[in-house]
């Protein structure tokens, strides 16, 4: 059952890395402004899990099926900082072209390598240290292309804004990550590890829902959907397929992200979004023709080297772990 689940956390996982963006960028492409509701868009799906969440509730019985407090009280408190970072990409995405952006959001590897020394002990060798450097270099030389990537009608100001918000998420997302996989190694209750994900992922995404709410409530932002609904670029029905498809679709990426930090590590989990990137960055340019330049194609042979350089090195140290096993 686990490994099924798994298989199936990886697969959600490619889904909504790549989907993600594309759907998000659709919205904003066609007419959608809302910010705020953009940001409650990554989390709201959390409503989806509850149907698996009471059918897991009805094979288990009631005391292995709740997580610890401790376990309630960290994914409650991630939910807030997930909150912020949806509300920080969403922002960069209104302003920078999906290419970009996913070619930043490329440098939360380094961020997550960096705070998994700091949480997790995490040791670095010669090769993830490169890893780490190439990516932040590949994001310097894209900050200085601002001028042929700037989609029509943004401003440099704003287009830095959304550079520099974007950036500022894939920090957080960095140090988000070692802190699920820390409140994973701290349970020790003996609970399924499929029912303890989709728990975790549901008190997250709904916390992170609830303070994107506020926001909206704030601002009015809920009665601003009908308006918006109207006057969208292709359609009043394509525009609420586009609201649910965005739910789903960032679900997929949290349920697949949570799944492989509770079973390999957050810094293997880093390197797999990562990874995707480059697709997102293909299907961007196949489906929105945006721009491929000069600079944003180094970023990415930066970014491609420095995830190769990292799965040399850990090929290596694996290697020589068997060694050692072999031959103590």
């Amino acid at each position: 059952m686990d490994g099924t689940c798994n298989t199936a956390t990886a697969v959600a996982s490619k889904v909504g890395f790549i989907g993600g963006p594309i759907v998000q960028k659709l919205y904003y492409k066609h007419g959608g402004r809302l910010i705020l509701f953009s940001s409650w868009l990554q989390s709201a799906g959390f409503a989806f899990l509850f149907p698996p969440l009471l059918f897991l509730y009805l094979k288990s019985s009631t005391m292995e099926f709740f997580m610890e407090r401790k376990m309630f009280l960290s994914s409650a408190v991630i939910g807030i900082l997930i909150g912020i970072d949806n509300y920080m990409y969403s922002a960069g995405s209104s302003y920078i072209p999906v290419s970009t952006s996913s070619l930043l959001l490329s440098t939360q590897l380094a961020f997550t390598a960096l705070f998994s020394w700091f949480i997790m002990k995490q040791k670095f060798t010669f090769y993830s240290l490169n890893s780490i450097v190439v990516i932040i270099l590949g994001a310097v030389a894209l900050a200085l292309d601002t001028n042929t990537d700037r989609p029509d009608g943004v401003s440099k100001g704003k287009y830095m804004f959304g550079f520099l918000i974007t950036l500022g998420g894939a920090a957080l997302l960095g140090f988000v990550l070692p802190v699920i996989e820390l409140s994973f190694s701290k349970n020790t209750k003996p609970i399924s590890n499929n029912i303890l994900v989709i728990q975790f992922l549901f008190v997250m995404n709904f916390v992170a829902t609830v303070l994107c709410t506020i926001g909206m409530l704030i601002t009015r932002n809920f009665q601003m959907i009908p308006g918006e609904a109207k006057h969208f670029a292709i359609g009043e029905v394509r525009y609420y397929a586009t609201l649910v498809t965005s739910a789903i679709v960032w679900q997929l990426s949290f349920w697949g992200l949570i799944g492989i930090i509770n079973s390999t590590s957050s810094l293997f989990g880093g390197i797999l979004s990562s990874v995707l990137l480059p697709f997102t960055q293909l299907a961007a340019i196949l489906i929105y023709n945006e721009k491929f330049s000069g600079a944003k194609g180094l970023s990415l042979a930066m970014s491609l080297w420095g995830f190769t350089s990292y799965f040399i090195g850990e090929f290596k140290a694996r290697e020589s772990e068997i060694v050692a096993e072999l031959h103590p």
